[in-house]
C-alpha cells in the first residue's frame, strides 16, 4: 500500500510541484492551502508524513505542528522554509518538526529526507497510548500491565488507531491499511474487529465509534 504525504503550502506551485515529484516517486498525496485546511486535512487523510511549509497567513506552520503533537500525532513533519537561520530551524524543530529543509531545494533532496524520516518512523519498536502499549515487532499488546492476546490482524487495526489516537480512522482507511491489497471485505469486518479488540481491551472503553464514519481511539 502506498505511504500516503500531507503538502500543507500556501503557494501552489510549490504545492503542483510537491504533487508532482512525489506522485512520481509512488507516494499517494493529498494537499491543503493553509495551516487551518491541513489539520482537517491530517484527520481525513491520516498521513505517514506531513511536508508542512513554516510561513503561512492566518495558522503558520509551527502553530499547526504544535496542535498536531498536542493532539497525539506523531507523523513526521519535515518543514519547508525560506527563512534559515539557526533560531528559525531551532523554532521549527522545539514545535515538533523532525526536519527543516530550506527554500528554494532540489528534489533529490527532498525525496532523501522524506526516506529518512520515514525509516526513522518505522524504527519505532513500540507505541504508547495511555496505559495502552504495543510492541510492533512481536505484535504483543498491554493495557496497565495485562497482556492481550491479540491476532495478527487484530494487532494492526489497534496500531492503526494507536497511531492516529484522537483522531477519527475511517472504515475504509482500516480496510485499506489492515487488510492490505487484493480483493477486500466489507466495511463490516472493521466493526467485527473493533468488536473483538473492545473485548480483549476490557473497560474502560477506549476505541469510540463515530456514527457513519469510523472510529477513534481515546484517552
Amino acid at each position: 500500500m502506498a505511504t500516503r504525504i500531507l503538502i500543507v503550502d500556501d503557494d501552489s506551485s510549490i504545492r503542483r510541484m510537491l504533487e508532482r515529484t512525489l506522485a512520481a516517486e509512488g507516494y499517494e498525496t493529498a494537499a491543503a492551502a493553509d495551516g487551518g485546511a491541513g489539520l482537517a486535512a491530517v484527520e481525513r487523510f491520516a498521513p505517514d508524513l506531513i511536508v508542512l511549509d513554516v510561513m503561512m497567513p492566518g495558522v503558520d506552520g509551527l502553530a499547526v505542528a504544535r496542535r498536531l503533537r498536542a493532539t497525539g500525532v506523531h507523523s513526521p513533519v519535515l518543514f519547508l522554509t525560506a527563512r534559515d537561520a539557526v533560531d528559525d530551524r531551532v523554532a521549527g524543530l522545539d514545535s515538533g518538526g523532525d526536519d527543516y529543509l530550506v527554500k528554494p531545494f532540489a528534489s533529490s533532496e527532498l525525496l532523501a529526507r522524506i526516506r529518512a524520516l520515514l525509516r526513522r518512523g518505522h524504527d519505532q519498536p513500540v507505541l504508547s497510548h495511555g496505559d495502552l502499549r504495543l510492541d510492533l515487532e512481536t505484535r504483543t499488546a498491554t493495557r496497565a500491565g495485562r497482556d492481550l492476546a491479540l491476532t495478527g490482524r487484530e494487532a494492526d487495526l489497534l496500531a492503526l488507531l494507536m497511531r492516529n489516537a484522537g483522531h477519527v480512522v475511517t472504515r475504509e482507511l482500516a480496510l485499506e491499511q489492515v487488510w492490505g491489497d487484493g480483493p477486500l471485505p466489507t466495511t463490516n469486518s472493521v466493526d467485527r474487529y473493533v468488536a473483538y479488540l473492545r473485548r480483549k481491551l476490557g473497560p474502560p472503553g477506549a476505541i469510540e465509534t463515530v456514527r457513519g464514519v469510523g472510529f477513534v481511539l481515546r484517552p
